[in-house]
């Protein structure tokens, strides 16, 4: 297994926008499904369920799963893996409103791991914002992207 220091360098990705350009709204009748699958009644007042913050912000951004895997010199097909994900809301979200999107890859990190060998670990930063452009929440994702060809 090669030494850390003879790891080629990651792709220099920091910075990329992952800005959107297209919004998302929540749909009542989805909202009311999804709640009802993890054994719970929507809110009646129009808040949507919280993990909404995850579909919204991953299907609105700037770029597909594959192309932002692609920016990475990744090929989605060998497997990313979602590492966390965080999330800081400022509002509820609510269903019927268009969200739309704004973020950044914030870093990729090269590192070694004993149960995947080489992998580059993603950091990336996404807004949604409501209708009015204030930000409803933020959330920093972290994708493990296994290099099988530099074990």
């Amino acid at each position: 297994m090669p030494e850390p220091d003879d790891l080629p360098p990651p792709p220099e990705v920091a910075g990329i926008r992952l800005d959107g350009t297209d919004s998302y709204a929540i749909s009542t009748e989805e909202n009311a499904a999804l709640c009802r699958s993890t054994g719970i009644e929507p809110a009646g007042d129009g808040t949507a369920h919280p993990i909404y913050y995850y579909v919204a912000t991953q299907v609105a951004m700037g770029k597909s799963v594959a192309e932002l895997c692609a920016v990475c010199d990744f090929d989605v097909d060998d497997g990313p893996m979602m590492g966390s994900s965080e999330v800081r809301f400022a509002t509820p979200l609510r269903t019927g409103l268009p969200y739309t999107v704004s973020g950044e890859i914030l870093s990729l990190e090269r590192k070694r791991s004993r149960k995947l060998g080489v992998m580059d670990v993603l950091t990336y930063r996404l807004r949604l914002h409501g209708p009015d452009g204030a930000a409803a929440l933020e959330t920093d994702n972290v994708w493990v992207l296994p290099r099988r060809n530099l074990a």
